[in-house]
Parts: C-alpha cells; structure tokens; sequence
C-alpha cells in the first residue's frame, strides 16, 4: 500500500470496552485495517475496562444511566441529547491525530450527535475533507427506542420512522416511561428537524437490506444507505458428532419470541430443548421439563454447543438486523429454524441452510421444528456450514474501503 492509500481513521463508539455486538465489531475491524496498513484511533466514554484509545488520551467521562448522584440524575436528560464535553474532548483528537475518515457506531445518548457538529467544523477550521461514515447497529436514527417496536404492546412499529417522533411520546415506547420517551421524542427531533446534524453523515451501512428499507423511510437518509452484511470469522469444517436436541441461545425476553417458542416445547415433550442465555423470563424457561436451562454460555463451550445440536432455532418477534446467532450456527454446522422477519430470511438458505416460519405463528414454529428435527436426523442439511456464504472481514473490508475513499 502506497503512503497515498493509507487512511487515518477515528472509531467512534460510545463504550471502548467489551460490552456487545458493536464493540466485537470495531475491535475486530479497527484490528484488520491496521493490519493493511492505516493507522486506526479511537474516542468514546472513559471506563477502567478500556481497551482501545487515542494517542491524547482524550475521552467523554462515563455515564452510568442506572447509578450515580442524585444531580448527575437530574442533569442526564439534558446530557443525553447535547454534550460540551464531548465536542470540546473528540476536538483534542481531531486536532491531533487529523484523520480522512470519522467512523461512528453507537453514539447517541452518551456522546450525542455533537461529535458531529466538532467533525464538521474541525473540517472546515482546517481546510480539510473528512468523511462521516456511520454502522447502523440498531435503528436508533429514525426509532427513539432503537428497536421499532412497542414494548407496552409487543407490536412491531414503524410509525416514528418517517419523522414524526411525537409517537414515542404518545406510546411511552421508552422503558413505559412518560419522562424518559419524552426525553428520547426530544433528542431525535433535535438532531433530525431542529439542528440536522444527520445530514452531515456522506454513507450508512446498514448490516440488512431489511434495515436499509426502513432507515430509507426517512428522507435525510434515503440517498445515503448502503446495505452490507456483518462479517463474521470464518472457521474449518469439523465433523461433530450431534447429539438429540434442539438449541435456543440469546435473550429469554418476549420480543425474541420466547413465549411462542416455550408454548412449542411443551407441546413437543419427547424433543429435548437446550437453551443458553438469561433474561426476564427465565423462570417460565425453567418451568417446562423438557427444556434444559444452560445459562449464560460463551466462546468455545458455546461453539461445542451449536455444533452439537440437530438445529437450533432463533423464534424472533421484532425487527432483527443481522442476528449473529443465525449466522454462527450455519457456520458451526447446523441448520437454522428462523423467523421470517428484519434481515433473518436474508442469511438463510432455505433447504439448504435451514427453514423459516411466519413470526409469531406458533402452529407453525411448531410443524416446521418436527420437520426439521425429522429431516436433519436423516442427513439434510449435512453440509450447512459449507453452503454458507458469509463475508469474512477481509471481504468485508474491501467493501468498506470503498465507502471510506
């Protein structure tokens, strides 16, 4: 790589600490473009956890929404939505480290749509182009909760997603709470309507095109999507040995599907259930015999986990992005039962990979488990893992590195 392509680029993300999907992806992704040859800083809260930094050791102080004083309580609303600290902390990098690409991730509520307004002056205090690139992970840009879908009701819901962000108010989509849906109506009509910092962001990577379609919703985003797929590390074909059940792993909570999914399990009490994660509703998971509760399960005893089972399901009733879970067991070697829902059906291979069903349809989640369990016992879908065509992060990168230029 010439001196020329080589790029100077600031991930920014509120945690720079091992914390969940987003941060996996900047760790894993800062790592490979250093290893081509850029050089790769980072800006997001303090923490004792930190792990990735800047040469300025300039960071936003942490945030604890859930402890804390009583004053810095009451001073969060407001924090939440406009930071001077962040502005004033991202500028000792900028001025610093003087970077072609500013990477945003997850930014909003602790860092704020600022750092956007510091990037773009920055760039015109010194004359200097820098591209604003932002990874979707949830949409939180045009959903105040994130998520798109009601947790009152349980219902999937597009109605902030053209703007009118009052709905988050009106449905109290924010934890049930008044104050706290009001505080995230008020952020998104500053950012979107009032100060429209968003417009300042040149290209959106949305890891589904189902997520792209949706942040298009939007007219500051429409001409700004481009859909790519997570990445995910690639792994050898291995010949397991499976074993007689059917594994679950992620969340115990309703909007995963869980309760649908525990109704199937009770009516199937000759097919084992395994099931790996934690959640609200953990006690209905221990309450049915034929469901064996592993807990929190991660890294290799996990892996083994997926190999092993005949196939795993992933019963989910909200708008899911790019499920990793989806994507591991198809590359560990078992087939997916995945709901036809978000970007599920677009990792899914059907006869080939897996199967899918109509989300929420527990009549039939329950058919297509005992066609599956049948069909997978007999063979099919012996080559899962090699079927699969996931992007590895060098694929990944060389379609990146054409949003950055």
């Amino acid at each position: 790589m010439s001196r020329e392509d080589r790029m100077k680029v600031l991930m920014v993300n509120k945690f720079l600490h091992p914390n969940g999907g987003s941060e996996t992806y900047i760790f894993k992704l800062g790592e490979y473009l250093v290893s081509k040859g850029h050089e790769v800083q980072y800006f997001g809260m303090e923490h004792e956890g930190r792990c990735v930094g800047n040469n300025v050791d300039s960071y936003t102080s942490d945030m604890d929404f859930h402890g804390g004083s009583k004053l810095s309580k009451i001073t969060y609303p407001i924090k939440t939505i406009y930071s001077r600290e962040a502005r004033i902390q991202i500028r000792k990098v900028l001025d610093d480290f003087k970077p072609d690409v500013m990477h945003l991730n997850n930014f909003n509520y602790q860092l704020t749509p600022s750092v956007i307004l510091e990037a773009k002056k920055w760039s015109k205090d010194n004359n200097k182009k820098l591209k604003i690139v932002f990874t979707a992970h949830d949409y939180q840009l045009i959903c105040p909760n994130h998520m798109m879908n009601n947790p009152n009701t349980g219902e999937n819901c597009e109605k902030c997603a053209g703007g009118k962000f009052g709905n988050c108010l009106k449905g109290k989509c924010i934890h049930g709470s008044t104050l706290k849906s009001a505080v995230g109506m008020a952020e998104a009509v500053f950012w979107n309507k009032i100060n429209k910092a968003y417009k300042h962001i040149d290209s959106i990577v949305c890891c589904s095109e189902f997520m792209k379609s949706k942040m298009d919703i939007n007219p500051i985003f429409a001409d700004k999507t481009i859909a790519i797929h997570n990445f995910i590390e690639e792994t050898e074909h291995m010949n397991v040995e499976k074993e007689d059940y059917i594994l679950y792993f992620g969340r115990f909570s309703k909007e995963k599907g869980i309760e649908s999914l525990l109704k199937v399990c009770e009516s199937l009490p000759d097919i084992q259930f395994k099931f790996a994660g934690t959640g609200p509703l953990e006690d209905k998971v221990n309450g049915i015999s034929n469901i064996e509760n592993l807990g929190f399960v991660t890294g290799k005893d996990l892996e083994l986990l997926i190999r092993k089972a005949i196939i795993s399901v992933y019963p989910s009733e909200w708008y899911e992005n790019c499920p990793f879970s989806v994507m591991e067991s198809q590359m560990f070697g078992t087939p997916v039962l995945g709901a036809d829902i978000g970007g599920i059906p677009e990792l899914i291979q059907v006869g080939k990979t897996g199967e899918l069903f109509e989300s929420g349809n527990v009549a039939e989640l329950k058919d297509k488990i005992e066609a599956m369990w049948k069909n997978a016992k007999n063979g099919k879908y012996t080559d899962c893992d090699r079927v699969t065509d996931f992007d590895g992060v060098e694929e990944y990168y060389n379609k990146l590195i054409k949003i950055y230029s």
